[in-house]
């Protein structure tokens, strides 16, 4: 038999700020994301005065001033798994607004990964075995499928086009500098 939950109580003040609380202990988040989680909770279950609720930027705030949410850190955490990962610059840009880090926090983030973006374009195609890495030279259709790849992935265009046309390495042990060799040709 299914059991039916009885709806949440309204928000108060303090409860509201409980609430706050509890999300960036759970979670690692951003100003934006904290107050988009309160402004739908308060949507969600409504406010208990008659009044209308109280703005939710001076808790976020105040939550920001106590230490629990700092976006620069956020920022340059998520920068750096995403670079780890593969991903290229744009997207890692791409993350950092959708996170709700701006102004001189992605300033400050988004050069780094853009200082990587071939270390980064390399691990991608290995990761999905592009290029230097594939088990065989590509026919014409599959570079382009995998410079499309690339290019979502964030990576510029000429990088994933120079990766996607190189040919698969001999794995028979040799340690090539493959980001050395694109470095010497990019320039």
């Amino acid at each position: 038999m299914a059991r039916i939950r009885s709806p949440a109580p309204p928000l108060a003040p303090d409860s509201l700020e409980r609430l706050a609380l509890r999300y960036v202990e759970r979670f690692a988040t951003t100003r934006a994301k904290l107050a988009t989680y309160l402004a739908r909770k308060i949507r969600e279950r409504g406010w208990a005065d008659d009044a209308a609720p109280p703005a939710i930027d001076p808790l976020v705030e105040r939550i920001a001033e106590l230490g629990y949410i700092d976006d620069r850190a956020f920022g340059e955490a998520r920068a750096a798994a995403l670079t780890r990962r593969g991903f290229g610059s744009r997207r890692v840009a791409m993350a950092l607004q959708q996170a709700g880090v701006a102004g001189e926090d992605a300033a400050g983030i988004v050069p780094r990964a853009e200082e990587q973006a071939v270390e980064s374009a390399l691990h991608f195609a290995r990761r999905k075995r592009i290029g230097p890495f594939a088990r065989e030279a590509a026919e014409r259709a599959g570079r382009e499928k995998h410079m499309a790849a690339m290019i979502r992935a964030g990576h510029a265009p000429t990088l994933a086009r120079r990766i996607a046309a190189m040919s698969p390495l001999s794995h028979s042990g040799e340690d090539t500098d493959l980001a050395g060799l694109l470095l010497h040709s990019l320039s």
